[in-house]
């Protein structure tokens, strides 16, 4: 009978199955006790890792080969951004406009602060604050200046740089008026017979330089400086005539005192040298024909759009009229006349 200390008995013990005695652990099998990876020195590898092929070991190896060095990409300088690149510089577009257009404001209101001052200084000083100073003429002279002209202050900064060129354009034509009176008095020098036209050519010069200063440089500057219709229709009909005038001195009429073309090539054929200089202030002449028409285009555009009209200019011609104190007396002398002869008895 079995020990009743043992429930398997004997024959029941599992390690003494034939099964697992088979295959208990020997020489021919390795072991994880027996194995040791770092230690090749005549135990083998197990099976499993046993190598199905392997190489002779009289194949000659091929030498070493050093490793190339790994190419390095050269970094921009800057970064890339091409997602951001177009909006950055629409935006740096965008705040250089801003920043021009907004010097431009600070500039046209430093302008008007000026212009402000300088009309309240001469408000406050009447006379003494707006002295005239047109024409410049030195202060020993017996002759003072008549007029005053600040093209800065008077005029507004859209219509400065059409005054400035009226005001040029005076200048060339008495500047051109004194050749042609040089230029005929040459020709007179030349030719006896042309006593006549030097002498229009003296009366051109003293009636024309002051008279155009006067009659249609002054209502222009009147004009823009205080936006007046009934000076703009001054401007326009004199000046009108006054370039016509132009027109026939460059054609040169001889025995008119104008040094144009045909008067030029008429003293040719007495001096050449007086027929050049008459040449010469044909071009002069021309010129400011070509300039004198072109400028009354743009200031009749300017005027149209300014809104001046010819109903404005009557009603400031009459305004103008009955605020002058000598037309209100003599108006009011002329109505009290006729009210006592009215009730006059017969």
């Amino acid at each position: 009978m079995a020990d009743r200390g043992n429930p398997f008995g004997e024959m029941d013990n599992p390690f003494q199955d034939p099964a697992v005695v088979e295959h208990r652990p020997g020489n021919q099998y390795a072991t994880l006790d027996v194995y040791n990876p770092f230690d090749a020195r005549g135990v083998p590898p197990p099976y499993h890792d046993q190598p199905t092929l392997q190489a002779p070991a009289t194949l000659p190896t091929a030498p070493a080969q050093p490793a190339a060095p790994p190419v390095r990409k050269s970094s921009p300088t800057e970064p890339k951004n091409y997602g951001s690149y177009g909006s950055q510089e629409t935006t740096a577009a965008a705040t250089a406009d801003l920043l021009r257009r907004q010097e431009e404001l600070n500039r046209k209101a430093e302008e008007l602060d000026r212009r402000e001052r300088e009309l309240q200084n001469a408000a406050l000083g009447g006379s003494a604050g707006r002295q005239n100073n047109w024409p410049p003429l030195p202060s020993f002279c017996p002759v003072q200046p008549c007029f005053y002209q600040d093209i800065g202050v008077d005029i507004p900064q859209d219509f400065q740089k059409t005054v400035k060129i009226m005001y040029y354009v005076w200048l060339v034509s008495a500047g051109t008026l004194l050749l042609n009176f040089l230029a005929c008095l040459a020709w007179f020098i030349a030719d006896g017979s042309q006593g006549a036209g030097f002498g229009m050519s003296i009366l051109w010069v003293i009636l024309f330089t002051p008279c155009s200063f006067v009659c249609w440089y002054r209502p222009l500057y009147k004009a823009f400086r205080s936006d007046s219709s009934f000076n703009f229709l001054v401007f326009f009909f004199i000046f009108f005539v006054q370039d016509v005038l132009y027109v026939l001195e460059a054609i040169g009429i001889p025995g008119w005192g104008f040094s144009g073309w045909i008067a030029a090539f008429t003293a040719m054929n007495k001096s050449v040298a007086v027929g050049v200089l008459m040449i010469i202030v044909a071009i002069f002449l021309t010129g400011t024909a070509a300039i004198g028409i072109v400028m009354l285009k743009r200031v009749h555009s300017i005027y149209r759009r300014t809104g001046a009209s010819f109903q404005k200019a009557q009603q400031e011609f009459a305004a103008g009229v009955f605020s002058h104190q000598a037309v209100r007396t003599a108006a009011a002398n002329a109505a009290a006349g006729a009210a006592q002869n009215t009730f006059r008895p017969q």
